[in-house]
């Protein structure tokens, strides 16, 4: 059986690697797989590096082949950051949000709406070994755009 194909937004493949999706976007666009307005390049597409959905113009989604983008972004010296380092990062982060700061404008469960998925269980397990008592809703993953 075939592996399934990932498909990522440029935010979440750069979050694999601990960089903006800014920087993940200029490693693309230097390799010719995104143009200036960000969008994939006849290039990209021919390599399955990329894929467009949704209507044809400005709304259109773009996702970013996950084996086939990673294989770049590690030849130009990159390394994912490891599970449990952005478990603890995730913890950390929400935590704080959670006791709040007026500095602060966003809520925990804003920032978890950018929390890759795969990560809820882990991340829910360490806030409550920390006595947190703020948990990641599976809706919240839910409510990105």
């Amino acid at each position: 059986m075939a592996a399934t194909t990932s498909w990522l937004s440029l935010t979440d493949l750069g979050r694999i690697y601990g960089i903006s999706a800014i920087h993940c976007g200029k490693t693309l666009e230097h390799q010719g797989w995104r143009d200036r307005r960000g969008r994939p390049t006849q290039s990209a597409l021919d390599a399955n590096a990329a894929m467009q959905t949704g209507p044809h113009g400005q709304g259109r989604t773009v996702l970013w082949n996950r084996t086939v983008c990673s294989e770049l972004l590690e030849q130009k010296g990159y390394e994912p950051m490891s599970r449990s380092l952005q478990v603890e990062q995730w913890t950390q982060l929400l935590e704080a949000l959670q006791v709040g700061s007026p500095s602060i404008t966003a809520t925990a469960d804003q920032m978890a709406e950018e929390m890759p998925g795969e990560l809820l269980e882990d991340v829910n397990h360490q806030l409550a070994a920390r006595g947190c008592r703020y948990r990641v809703s599976p809706r919240s993953l839910h409510a990105r755009h």
